[in-house]
This record gives structure tokens, C-alpha cells and sequence, in this order.
């Protein structure tokens, strides 16, 4: 699916642009600001190719994409401008009781997240020249490495610049005005005149000199504040005199007040916080970083990192360094590691494939595929992540390991931020999390037969059912592809494969079958415990767990019947299987009976049969839907 197709299913699966009060996206993630995350069909998100997942981080509604989160980004702004910053006057949210804390955290991410595209290059390039300079490849007095130590500083230097666009969006008001603000604390004179060392005054109130440089509270609570009063004063002002009056009145008021009040209050607050964190991270020693590392994938999953960037920024910019930053790196690799592992264990080549893959991004920093696509879905490995996160935070953090520029990757592709006395240590922390998180994960396994979803996934549409006996040589129409595989080469009929009602694919009550995920067919609700052959064919796959079978016809057709929904957990439990893999059956053969009456009391008995090879098919359509008995026709595949 195209990028412009993605960024419009989206849209619609969101609730559409009426439900969309602004959206931006960070590394991997689209995150929406809607008026009702009620109205978002997830159902329809799962089912986009270009979608690995959603997740809900208060009111944030977050849809994970990954690596081509910024093309879909730009797709969805391209042909919608106006969702792409929140606007005066947004329909109000229902009223929730809101956890202040949390409200917190995601302000300060929705204020942060839009600027790291320009903070993280400034700081890649803080890092190389860094790097440079140690490997004796560039001198720091060339006009070379003042021009480019110019674009790395420059962003940091301005950075109260950057807050104010970004916060005046957040907080509805006008990010011009509030650039304004942010110029005049940074105007040359007012820097001299507030680090003279002379007493300053404004109409006879004290001002408190305070630098305002790199800053970020200060800024942060200035254009808060000031999106009220800007407010207050566009009701009160007559619409003629808005234009000029209103930007007037609001700087006149807010630069001082920031002067006299906010910027103190806000270079305290910043101070304390950085002083508390840092106080944590400085003496916890080895048991914070165990703490803090092992819980670091969780935080990320809450976004609850991007409330440390003011302190992270706070702490380069004052000391130099950042003690944070490191366990960043230290998680990843844990992720990386226990993804690996996976791949150590896993028997299904797919799913070695997809492990793989996954932890080698990971590596580069982007650990979404491999956390929420492998390591959250078997649910140990995640927990061999956070074990490995935590015995590289210990090791890191032991040794007092630093960060020296904030660059926004957090793989190996970030490692110049780490460059300077105590890399070495940042490494190791690295090294043994991945070491560690791929050792537990391996020793830990995985349960491949888990959920449904697992243990169906190698007979994804289009993929060839398990290996098997060959068919046989008597069987008609048969052409083979290079691996041995039957191409359908004409249209194919199953009969019902037990006696019920025959139903919809879409009404089954699972998104594996409901949503097509793994072909299309038709759906039963049996009223006898019997299960049939539909066709005369092999049976390529007899489940462990005996509640489903996979049979292909002579013709080429590849048929799962999955008896129940979660019925896995029974672990073979009231089935019979009467079938092996690789036998010969007749269409009307017995494959399996079980205990309709026993299974329906824990389980929703729905059973589904889908073309798993649907791709094969012109078209699949249910023939019967209702009242149905074993032999008649209910299916059929078109070429």
C-alpha cells in the first residue's frame, strides 16, 4: 500500500479529520491528539500493512509505523495541512478524571517531541566533531569546525526559540508571539544587563538575573502563562484593534512578568528537578541503574522519557554531561538481545526471520518492531529485556557513565553522544545487555503454540501450509511450483466440514479469522462435535494442541479449520484427532471429534475455515451461509 493510501486509511480509521485536533510523529510513532478516542476502529489500523500496533499514553492516541512513520507523516499532512498543529479553538474532550502527574508528562512530550529532529542532528554532529577531534582528524581552532560547531551549538544556544514555537502550539496560542517573548529575554542588551553584576529593576520591582541561554522551564512556563493571557486579552480588546492591541498587550505584560517572576520560578523548579534526578543517578549508583534499566523499556512504552528531555537538555547544557542517556542505549541493546534469542530458539523460519530483523534494528536504535512484534507478543523475552536492561544499567551506572550531546538515536548509530572519559563504561553497559538479554531469552525459550496468532503464523495468506508427504501421484490436476508445492489450476469447491450454522468470516470474534488476516473463507457454529475432511486431498498439519488442521486439496487449495476461539489453551484436552500429518483423506473423512458441550462451556466454539493460499484465488466466496449439514457445498475458490 502506497504512503498517501496508508496516511488516508489512517485518517478514517482515526475518526477522520473532524476527530483530529493535531497529530505529529516522533521516530516511529504518528501521535494524535483526538477530540474522542472512542471513535477510533482499531480493527481497521491492525489491518494496514504499514501499521505494527497502536497505544493510548493518556489521551495521546499513538499509531506505531516504524521506519516510514515520516513518509505516511507526510502523506497525511500533504493532503490534510490543517491537522498538523492544534488550533484556538478545539472541541473539548469529554471530562476524565486525569492523573496531574500524567497530564504533566504529556504536556512537556506533545511540547518536546515535534523539536527532536533538529535537536538530535545538532547533537549527531556535537558528537561527530567531537569524535573528530579525539581522532585527531579535525582541529577545534579551523573556521571549519567553528562553522559546524556553530550548527550544533547554535540549536542549543536558541533554544528557549524552539520551546516557544513548539509550546505556543501546544498551549493554543500565537507561536509568533511567543518567539517574540523569547527574543527579548535573549536580546544581547538584556544579557549584559542581567549578567553586569549591577542591581536591575523594572518600574521599581526587582529583577532577578538569570541566564536565559539553553534554557528550558523558564520558557516552558512563559508561553503556558501566557497563552491565558493572550486569551484573556483577544475577548476583552474590540475586533478592530485586535490585530494591533493584542500581541501588544500580551508582551508588555509577559516579558516582565517573565523577568521579575517566571524565570526565577522556572530556573528553581528546573534546578530541583535536575538536582533530584541527578542526585538519584549520582548516589543509587548500581541500584538505580538496575532499577532504572530494567524499567526503562516501560517508561519509553509510556512516554514518559520525553519529560526528562527538559532535564537531559538542562543537564548538557549546565554540566556537560547527562547520566540518563546512557540507559537509553543500555535498553535498546537489552531489546536487541532478548529478540536475538528468539531467533536462537524459534523452529518457525518465519518467525527466525522476522527475529532477526527485528533485532537488528533494534540495534540501529528503533526498537518498536522488535519489542511490541516479538518480544511483548511471547511476553519472556521481554522479560529477558528488562533483566539485560538491567544488569548493563547496573554495570553503567556503577562506573558513572555519561552521555555528552543528546543525539536522538539511541542504537549504534548514536554512539558519538557517548564519546568522551567514561564511554568505555557506556559500552560495556551496552554490551552486556545484549549479551544478557540474549542469553536469558534463549534459556528462557518461547512457546511458538502460545496464542493463535503464534501458532498460526506460519500459514500466512499466500505461504505454503507445513512440510508434508508430497501428494500423491494419483492426484488430478496437480502442477508443483519449485518447491514442490500444488498451483491451483482451476476452481475449487469444499464441502461444510460439520453440521451447524454456517456464518460470515467477519462475524468470528477473533481479528486473526474475523479480520482476514490469514485468508478468506466461511465460519461455523457446529451443533455436533464432529470434524470432516471438505476435500479429498493431504493433510499437511494436525496442530499439537488438536484443535486445528490444516488439509490441501489435490487441486491446490489450502484449508485451516480451527475449532473454537483460544481453544489452544486447552492443550489437546476434549480432542480426538483421528487424522496424522501427511495422510491421504477423502472429502467426508473423519479428522477430528471433541467435546462440543465441555469446550462451550470455557470457550466460544466458532470455528473457522479460511484458504490460507486465498492469494492463489480470482476470488473466495462462501457458497451457504445459515442452517448447514456435513456435505453440502459451502465454499468455493475461483481462479
Amino acid at each position: 500500500m502506497k504512503h498517501q493510501e496508508t496516511a488516508q486509511e489512517i485518517i478514517k480509521a482515526v475518526g477522520g479529520t473532524n476527530n483530529i485536533n493535531s497529530v505529529y510523529h516522533c521516530v516511529t510513532r504518528l501521535r494524535f491528539d483526538l477530540k474522542n478516542n472512542d471513535k477510533v476502529d482499531n480493527n481497521s489500523l491492525k489491518k494496514l500493512d504499514k501499521v505494527m500496533g497502536t497505544n493510548i499514553s493518556g489521551d495521546q492516541f499513538q499509531v506505531i509505523i516504524g521506519n516510514d512513520v515520516s513518509k505516511v507523516f507526510d502523506a497525511m499532512v500533504k493532503e490534510h495541512p490543517a491537522i498538523q498543529q492544534s488550533t484556538e479553538n478545539k472541541q473539548a474532550k469529554p471530562e476524565k478524571n486525569k492523573n496531574v502527574i500524567l497530564n504533566i508528562f504529556e504536556t512537556i512530550a506533545g511540547v518536546f517531541a515535534p523539536m527532536l529532529p533538529a535537536i538530535t542532528a545538532a547533537g549527531m554532529l556535537k558528537g561527530l566533531l567531537a569524535l573528530f577531534v579525539s581522532l585527531e582528524w579535525m582541529s577545534a581552532g579551523t573556521d571549519t569546525y567553528r562553522i559546524l560547531s556553530a550548527i550544533g551549538d547554535g540549536v542549543f544556544y536558541f533554544l528557549p526559540l524552539l520551546i516557544a514555537v513548539s509550546a505556543a502550539r501546544k498551549f493554543g496560542s500565537n507561536p509568533f508571539v511567543a518567539i517574540a517573548l523569547s527574543t527579548a529575554l535573549m536580546y544581547p542588551d538584556m544579557g549584559a544587563l542581567l549578567s553586569s553584576g549591577e542591581s536591575v529593576a523594572f518600574i521599581g520591582i526587582p529583577v532577578t538575573a538569570v541566564s536565559y541561554a539553553s534554557s528550558v522551564i523558564p520558557i516552558l512556563l512563559a508561553v503556558w502563562l501566557m497563552s491565558y493571557v493572550e486569551k484573556w486579552v483577544d475577548r476583552v480588546i474590540p475586533a478592530a484593534l485586535k490585530l494591533l492591541l493584542v500581541p501588544l498587550i500580551t508582551l508588555l505584560v509577559m516579558v516582565p512578568v517573565t523577568l521579575i517572576a517566571i524565570g526565577p520560578l522556572g530556573t528553581f523548579v528546573g534546578s530541583g528537578l535536575s538536582g533530584g534526578i541527578n542526585w538519584l543517578l549520582n548516589e543509587g549508583g548500581l541500584i538505580a541503574g538496575i532499577v532504572l534499566g530494567g524499567a526503562m523499556a516501560l517508561i519509553i512504552m509510556t512516554g514518559m522519557h520525553y519529560a526528562l528531555v527538559p532535564i537531559i537538555l538542562s543537564n548538557i547544557a549546565t554540566l556537560g554531561f547527562d547520566k540518563f542517556l546512557p540507559l537509553t542505549f543500555i535498553s535498546n541493546m537489552g531489546q536487541a538481545g532478548a529478540t536475538l534469542g528468539v531467533f536462537f530458539r524459534a523452529k518457525d523460519k518465519k518467525l527466525k526471520t522476522v527475529a532477526l530483523s527485528t533485532s537488528f534494528t533494534a540495534l540501529m536504535g528503533v526498537t518498536e518492531p522488535a519489542m511490541y512484534g516479538v518480544n511483548m507478543k511471547y511476553k519472556k523475552p521481554f522479560a529477558a529485556a528488562m533483566i539485560g536492561s538491567a544488569v548493563g544499567g547496573g554495570f553503567a551506572l556503577a562506573f558513572g557513565a555519561k552521555a555528552y550531546v543528546l543525539a536522538g538515536n539511541g542504537g549504534l548509530p548514536g554512539l558519538p553522544s557517548l564519546i568522551g572519559q567514561t564511554f568505555w563504561y557506556s559500552f560495556g553497559g551496552m554490551i552486556l545487555a545484549f549479551v544478557v538479554g540474549a542469553i536469558v531469552s534463549t534459556v528462557f525459550g518461547i512457546k511458538e503454540e502460545e496464542g493463535d496468532a503464534e501458532a498460526l503464523a506460519q500459514f500466512s495468506p499466500g505461504a505454503s501450509a507445513a512440510p508434508a508427504a508430497a501428494p500423491s501421484s494419483n492426484a488430478a490436476n496437480v502442477n508443483v511450483d519449485d518447491m514442490g508445492a500444488p498451483i491451483p489450476t482451476n476452481d475449487a469447491v469444499a464441502i461444510a466440514p460439520m453440521t451447524g450454522k454456517a456464518i460470515a468470516l467477519k462475524e468470528v470474534n477473533d481479528p486473526t479469522f474475523g479480520d482476514e488476516l490469514m485468508g478468506k473463507g466461511v465460519a461455523f457454529v457446529p451443533t455436533v462435535g464432529e470434524l470432516v475432511s471438505p476435500v479429498t486431498g493431504t493433510v499437511m498439519n494436525v496442530f499439537k494442541t488438536k484443535h486445528a488442521i490444516v488439509v490441501r486439496s489435490d487441486n491446490g487449495m489450502e484449508l485451516l479449520i480451527h475449532v473454537g476461539i483460544n481453544t489452544v489453551k486447552l492443550r489437546g484436552q476434549y480432542f480426538e484427532a483421528h487424522v496424522a500429518t501427511g495422510a491421504r483423506v477423502q472429502v467426508g473423512d473423519k479428522l477430528l471429534t471433541f467435546e462440543l458441550d465441555q469446550i462451550a462451556k470455557e470457550y466460544d466454539i466458532t470455528t473457522a475455515m479460511v484458504v490460507t493460499n486465498t492469494a492463489d484465488y480470482k476470488q473466495v466466496l462462501p457458497v451457504k451461509l445459515g442452517a448447514i449439514s456435513i456435505g453440502e457445498e459451502v465454499l468455493k475458490a475461483e481462479i
